[in-house]
């Protein structure tokens, strides 16, 4: 496993996830449950999410090389745009007013809102589109698993102090402006074979 790479996805997946629905969820859940428990769900939900996302990218990687790599080039691109793009709509909070009060059925709660919130989200992209790019699938999963599970203790214990200190749009744009850098480092390599 190469460290290297997981300190590399753990940058670019917490950057990305930080100002995203399901740490906002985790926000929300934590506010109005034990957030322990909601932290124990939401790590669950990233860990089975992180799973899906390293297998999908490393069936990827089995494609010749070449045209997969002008391939990431495209998702890359793809991902930096989902990271920028606002979703201003308010249909993904979840509703709390009939929620469960035993602690199964909040940690249950918290796994199936947070793993509906990562089904297709960019976070999930860039895990598999990292998975296929370094070939280091241990290490890509480690990375992105640490992040996601940061991540969801930050939102959680602290979301709402986060975001009072760095603006949200500051980290959306850094990790936009890595996928972007990824996808002109992985070009380089697609054009000149290396």
């Amino acid at each position: 496993m190469d460290v290297g790479v997981a300190g590399i996805v753990f940058a670019l997946v917490a950057l990305a996830e930080l100002p995203d629905t399901s740490a906002v969820a985790a926000v929300v859940l934590g506010s109005k449950f034990p957030p322990r428990l909601v932290l124990l769900g939401a790590i669950a939900a990233h860990t089975v999410q992180t799973v899906v996302s390293v297998a999908a990218g490393s069936v990827v990687a089995l494609l010749p090389r070449r045209p997969l790599e002008f391939a990431l080039v495209v998702v890359f691109l793809v991902a930096a745009a989902l990271v920028l793009r606002e979703d201003d709509d308010d249909d993904d909070e979840p509703d709390l007013d009939a929620a469960p009060r035993s602690s199964w059925r909040i940690v249950g709660m918290s796994f199936g809102v947070v793993l509906l919130a990562e089904l297709g989200d960019p976070t999930q992209i860039v895990t598999a589109t990292l998975a296929a790019h370094y070939d280091d699938p241990l290490a890509v999963g480690i990375g992105s698993a640490l992040a996601l599970w940061v991540v969801s203790a930050v939102a959680v214990y602290g979301g709402d102090r986060l975001r009072r200190v760095v603006p949200a749009e500051w980290l959306t744009r850094t990790a936009a402006l890595i996928l972007v850098v990824l996808a002109v480092l992985t070009l380089i390599e697609a054009i000149t074979g290396s």
